[in-house]
């Protein structure tokens, strides 16, 4: 089952993202200032315009001691600060050996997404690096095992402790994290839930989703508090409002495991603040979710309700 479509963003690959949980040492993260070139990162040839499939060639072994950034065309409107999630292309090379690991191909339909964070203690260089970068942006980056994934490497990747990774960026947007929102306590039209089968049954009501992002407790756990960063386990069943159908569930499978911070907005805000052991509904509107385009998401353009229950903080 596809437990990442339905509410986490896109992102790096999946050997990329499962690395990032144990990569970093603290202390190794830019304090907003932009990352400086290096003959590392100037040393890598890249033909080829913004937009366009890069031609890339560099003479391996190609490493640096820090993290050095090189702006081939420079973008304009808002650079990234801490906190902005920047939507890119991206190819990535082994500095050692100068193959190729991985690409997003440059057309348009597979970027990937990553929010800076300079105090976080996973994947630093990409933080450092793409810090000041603006819409219309490519760049060369390189970024030493200390910024990287560490002394354990990448094995899914054949990514030894001690090679430098190579990256041409072409960075494509720029978002600022959205206003925090709280969900509104739901007292007329919640749904009927039948916890007592599996998959629960939840019936939805005439009259159609509430105008606003609300939550009906159901079960009130006494466990631990969901924080803002938190990674949870949880069980889902996500069902569409205009439909009527379920798009995506956990129950009768297996529980489901994410960050907080990676899933669309009104979910994270039913998670907050609730402690482990509470089953909930949500109501989200189409803005709250995949927004309010049928063309820009499967999910676009349609209020989602879940039932959750909580399992546990995983740390």
């Amino acid at each position: 089952m596809r437990r990442r479509s339905a509410l986490v963003s896109t992102g790096l690959s999946a050997a990329l993202l499962v690395s990032l949980a144990a990569c970093v040492p603290s202390g190794t993260t830019a304090e907003g200032d932009c990352t400086p070139a290096g003959a590392a990162s100037a040393a890598v040839r890249v033909d080829g315009a913004f937009g366009s499939t890069p031609a890339i060639d560099f003479d391996a072994p190609l490493t640096a001691e820090a993290t050095q950034r090189t702006v081939l065309e420079e973008g304009e409107g808002q650079a990234a600060v801490d906190g902005d999630t920047i939507t890119f292309e991206y190819s990535l090379y082994n500095g050692e050996s100068g193959d190729e690991i991985e690409t997003t191909g440059f057309g348009g339909t597979t970027p990937a997404s990553f929010t800076i964070d300079t105090e976080a203690e996973q994947f630093a260089g990409i933080s450092k690096a793409l810090t000041c970068s603006t819409p219309g942006t490519r760049l060369t980056i390189v970024v030493p095992p200390v910024d990287g994934f560490g002394e354990e490497g990448v094995p899914a990747l054949e990514l030894s402790g001690s090679e430098s990774l190579v990256f041409v960026i072409d960075v494509l947007e720029v978002q600022s994290p959205p206003e925090p929102v709280t969900p509104s306590e739901w007292t007329e039209g919640v749904p009927e839930v039948d916890l007592g089968v599996t998959p629960p049954v939840v019936t939805l009501p005439e009259g159609g989703a509430p105008d606003e992002l609300v939550l009906a407790v159901l079960e009130q756990g006494d466990g631990d508090v969901v924080s803002d960063d938190a990674t949870v386990l949880v069980d889902y069943q996500g069902t569409s409002w205009q439909t009527g159908e379920i798009f995506d569930q956990s129950f009768g499978a297996s529980p489901a495991t994410f960050p907080v911070t990676g899933v669309i907005q009104g979910f994270a805000a039913g998670l907050i603040g609730q402690q482990v052991g509470t089953t909930l509904l949500v109501s989200i509107p189409a803005d709250l979710a995949y927004g309010p385009d049928p063309e820009a998401h499967p999910l676009g353009g349609q209020d989602l309700l879940f039932l959750v229950t909580i399992i546990d903080i995983v740390e």
